[in-house]
């Protein structure tokens, strides 16, 4: 990852009022960045506009790998306007809430997560990804059916605070 690159693209997000921003550079889908800000005015006040992309013309921000460490503000506190932690996607693939057909559920709704809890799978690239909690708390709801894709950041699993 060249993070001279990326802290550009934070300090364009930061010294604008750009919204999002996505990058995608693809030798077969090898990078890809997406970094987008929520403020809690926009989300309290309805729907959101479309999304500014970065123009076609701009030059290639490279940042390898599934899991690009890259957090927007409501990924890196783990919370949504007005509602509980949020446990999001780290990566795009395949939801599983259990390590096999027969297991069951890592996590189920009523259940108290822990820091550090596996709570998922993530299948990407034939390789399962056991996703941990990164906040605590009661799982209110979880947002994405067994077996669906997600995309990195997807919110995944509402928790309540404990």
């Amino acid at each position: 990852m060249n993070e001279t690159k990326l802290k550009r693209l934070l300090n364009l997000m930061q010294d604008s009022d750009i919204e999002e921003l996505e990058v995608q550079h693809s030798v077969w889908r090898g990078t890809r960045i997406r970094i987008s800000r929520t403020s809690q005015v926009r989300q309290q006040a309805g729907p959101s506009p479309a999304p500014a992309h970065a123009p076609a013309s701009a030059p290639p921000t490279a940042v390898s790998g599934p899991d690009t460490g890259v957090k927007t503000d409501a990924a890196e506190t783990g919370t949504q306007a007005n509602a509980g932690p949020v446990i999001v996607s780290p990566m795009v693939g395949t939801f599983y809430t259990t390590s096999s057909p027969e297991a069951p559920p890592y996590v189920s709704v009523g259940d108290t997560v822990h820091i550090g809890q596996t709570v998922c799978i993530i299948e990407a690239m034939k390789i399962m990804n056991e996703i941990q909690a990164e906040v605590e708390g009661e799982v209110v709801e979880i947002l994405v059916a067994n077996g669906e894709p997600v995309e990195f950041n997807q919110p995944m699993i509402q928790l309540r605070s404990s």
